[in-house]
């Protein structure tokens, strides 16, 4: 083989490898993202089912619980992944809890998904952010144990 195959040969590869690579990576994050990924730990399984059951159930958790942008979801991701798993392993029957980092990526996705709405009403900056009056929307927080426990996680 001479150079110029073999350099031809070396350039394909890599192009394959790497549309192969983007395409794991790719199914990779659309699989963690779901709420069944999610909810296979056992710290999150209220937390999925009320999703479920929630007028957000057609939404992965990753569509509020993470930032948009690529680079900054991988960051983000590994995190909270690391945050999570520490504390499904040694912590079992604590909640986990958003971070301030976790609760300004929600604000900023609640906002860029309710854009129109927000535009119409005066009071969007009375409160600190989204949650602080539609608490019970994502996870019915202000619902009964009995009426959020319907179906699976």
């Amino acid at each position: 083989m001479n150079l110029r195959k073999r350099e031809l040969f070396l350039v394909l590869g890599g192009v394959v490898l790497g549309f192969f690579i983007l395409v794991v990576a790719n199914a990779g994050m659309s699989v963690s993202d779901s709420r069944p990924f999610c909810g296979s730990c056992h710290i999150m399984q209220q937390v999925s089912l009320t999703q479920k059951n929630s007028s957000h159930a057609n939404l992965s958790c990753n569509d509020c619980h993470a930032p948009h942008a690529l680079g900054n979801k991988l960051v983000f991701k590994a995190k909270a992944g690391a945050k999570d798993i520490y504390s499904n392993l040694f912590h079992d029957d604590q909640f986990v809890s958003a971070t301030a980092e976790t609760k300004f990526v929600i604000n900023e996705n609640c906002k860029r998904c309710h854009f129109g709405t927000n535009q119409n009403v005066s009071s969007m900056s009375a409160k600190e952010n989204c949650t602080s009056c539609h608490r019970n929307v994502p996870h019915m927080r202000m619902k009964k144990i009995s009426t959020k426990e319907i179906g699976d996680a």
